[in-house]
């Protein structure tokens, strides 16, 4: 009886504390992205596609911490509540309380992950706009660039056919 109550509090604590540490990675590396996105100098790439692999390096980080953390915090929801039945199935009484009590603290699971989950999203639609209109800057620039260089080029060789 005492393993099954140790069992349910390891996987519970486990579980919360597999969340909390995919949190404080997806928000580490929001932060790493913030700073990366102030000092970025979208001139200095040559191409818009290694623009993009730079402003997206550890976005799939954070985007796979948003869409798995409601479903770890459900298996451990689902692992608590199992835990619960062979619990109350060892005891062979009944006590409606204590079913309540342990039903709800294996949901907090769930709640934490979902938690997580969404702080996660909200960090990884930010860094996303934030790429996209990095993106844009390079475009702007890139159009403008060529403009001036078609501009120049079609000056030069009307300039040098007149002589």
């Amino acid at each position: 009886m005492q393993d099954v109550e140790n069992l349910k509090h390891l996987v519970d604590y486990g579980v919360i504390a597999l969340l909390i540490v995919m949190s404080f990675i997806a928000v580490f590396f929001f932060i790493e992205r913030i700073i990366f996105y102030k000092r970025i100098d979208v001139k200095s790439y040559k191409t818009k596609k290694s623009l993009d692999i730079a402003l997206t390096k550890h976005l799939t980080i954070i985007g796979t911490i948003a869409s798995n953390a409601p479903y770890i915090g459900l298996l451990g929801t689902v692992l608590a509540i199992m835990l619960t039945f062979m619990t109350m199935g060892n005891a062979g009484d009944i006590d409606a309380a204590k079913i309540m009590e342990s039903l709800a603290l294996a949901l907090k699971a769930t709640a934490v992950g979902l938690v997580v989950a969404i702080i996660s999203m909200v960090l990884y639609n930010i860094l996303s706009r934030f790429a996209e209109v990095l993106e844009s800057q390079y475009e702007a620039t890139e159009v403008w660039f060529n403009k001036c260089n078609t501009i120049y080029w079609c000056f030069i060789g009307t300039f040098s056919n007149s002589f």
